[in-house]
């Protein structure tokens, strides 16, 4: 071995300097084939970026369909969709001008991010991105942080909640050789070559859009989550009522029903729940009148949940009847209360009104009273009935002749419903047990009582002569009662000239009566 070449000689040790010099310029030179990886990984997440796109499009358009198709029941969740890819697209522009300024940064103004010469330059990436006096990659990781919390609070599901944390994640780092995590902008870009900050910002875009997506999609589920799935549609009459009035308006609903007949619903009336799987219900018609249907529907929801459906209906129960009436005898006596009864098929007695005219017209329980003023002038009973609408019709008019009430027959009343008329003879003892005289229409058609104001007996002596004498009022004076007393069996008298006044307040001048005392 020369001197020259001896291990301590000059020339060794510059030898043995510029060596290590080499060793630490390869140790900081990153290799083309690496280099050249993280060109090909930054165009093939640009591919898988412009995926994303095209989903998050196609969800945001249907977002906006389904605000334009029903805006009640979407416009809140195609708004918020949209500020949720108002703030993406400001972030994904941010991260192409911090992109574009790294390409700047190592090649010059001319620089292109898709096109980097300067692949290797380690000093761009943290000029760009740590400079203190602009803090880019601080303001970066603040907007990522407010944009990371936007879509979590957008996003319900709790797994793909830790997806959006996990891939837009900006936690302080623990590098290697470091005692203490570093804030992310630290350790992504300080000594970083220019190609791999570039693709660690086009990653960042793409997470981005991942989490747009997310929070697209959950928007346009949450549109549909209380939808119930149906597998059937049906369509729907529904009127208000199946009775309809001549020349009144028929109204009902036209729905289109849709159902799961894998699932039905469960159905609760009046607290009674109807057996599994039926919906049909039934019920005796008992009281005549308005009757209401009060219940709910519980329907099963994709998610497991229950939605409920109030419902309320009416139905009206008439009583069976035929009416039939005699156009010839349609009489109202003046002066007294005359029953009626008012119907209309189909409406409820307490839908009824009525008028009449030339009089009052009452009701009276289930029955109406007529009461016309005088006789002579026709009285006409009018007939409305409220219709399902609230409306009211006028449903007839039914036109009657006032006639006075006829006279009454006189009688002698002989207890109980029993009544001498003059047929036939009357026992001695009955007749003065009877007191007086009485007298009333009892046709089996009126049942109308009168009050007697006085009447005359004639009786005949022996001689054959006339002896009248005057009752009491409606009484038998005492001279009628000792000249019955002494008439033998067989002996007839009259009661004559007998005067009543009935409910009409007229006095009427009655037939007299020939009585056989027995």
């Amino acid at each position: 071995m020369s001197q020259a070449n001896r291990p301590g000689s000059p020339r060794q040790k510059m030898i043995n300097l510029m060596y290590i010099v080499l060793l630490a310029l390869l140790a900081l030179n990153v290799s083309s084939d690496v280099l050249d990886s993280f060109t090909q990984v930054d165009e093939g997440l640009e591919r898988s970026g412009k995926g994303y796109e095209s989903r998050n499009a196609a969800l945001y358009a249907a977002l906006e369909q389904q605000a334009a198709v029903n805006p009640a029941k979407a416009a809140d969740a195609a708004q918020k969709a949209a500020d949720v890819r108002r703030r993406s697209a400001k972030l994904i522009a941010e991260i192409d001008s911090l992109k574009l300024a790294i390409a700047r940064e190592a090649d010059g103004p001319e620089g292109n991010s898709r096109a980097l010469s300067d692949r290797e330059d380690t000093d761009a990436a943290a000029s760009v991105m740590l400079r203190p006096l602009t803090g880019r990659g601080k303001a970066l990781r603040l907007e990522v942080e407010r944009f990371r919390g936007m879509v979590e609070e957008t996003v319900a599901d709790t797994a793909k909640r830790r997806g959006i944390a996990q891939a837009l994640s900006t936690a302080p780092m623990r590098t290697k050789g470091a005692a203490a995590p570093t804030e992310w902008e630290q350790a992504c870009f300080d000594r970083q070559p220019a190609v791999a900050a570039i693709t660690l910002l086009t990653k960042l875009q793409n997470d981005v859009r991942y989490a747009e997506g997310e929070a697209l999609a959950a928007l346009r589920d949450r549109v549909g989550a209380g939808d119930v799935a149906v597998n059937s549609l049906a369509a729907f009459v529904i009127p208000q009522s199946q009775n309809v009035m001549s020349g009144s308006r028929y109204s009902a609903e036209i729905v289109l029903a849709a159902v799961d007949t894998t699932a039905r619903p469960t159905v609760v009336i009046g607290g009674t729940k109807l057996p599994a799987g039926t919906s049909h219900y039934e019920t005796t018609a008992s009281a005549p009148g308005r009757h209401t249907l009060d219940g709910y529907l519980e329907v099963p929801r994709p998610d497991g949940t229950v939605s409920r459906h109030p419902f309320s209906t009416s139905y009206t129960v008439t009583e069976p009847a035929a009416t039939v009436s005699a156009t010839m005898m349609n009489v109202l006596y003046a002066g007294i209360d005359n029953p009626l009864s008012i119907s209309v098929p189909g409406v409820a007695a307490s839908d009824i009104t009525a008028t009449m005219s030339g009089g009052t017209l009452t009701r009276k329980g289930s029955g109406w009273t007529a009461r016309p003023s005088a006789p002579g002038t026709p009285a006409v009973i009018t007939v409305n009935a409220s219709t399902p609408d609230g409306a009211t019709r006028t449903v007839g008019r039914t036109e009657f002749r006032v006639r006075c009430l006829p006279d009454p027959t006189p009688y002698i009343p002989l207890g109980g419903d029993r009544r001498y008329k003059g047929s036939g003879a009357i026992q001695r003892q009955a007749l003065l047990n009877a007191g007086g005289l009485e007298a009333a229409i009892d046709d089996d058609i009126l049942d109308i009582p009168f009050r007697v104001l006085g009447f005359e007996t004639v009786t005949f002596d022996s001689m054959g002569n006339a002896i009248a004498e005057k009752s009491d009022g409606s009484r038998f004076s005492r001279r009628q009662l000792d000249t019955f007393r002494r008439m033998n069996r067989g002996k007839r008298f009259f009661i004559s000239r007998i005067r009543a006044t009935g409910p009409d307040g007229t006095e009427r001048s009655l037939s007299p009566i020939e009585v056989t005392v027995n």
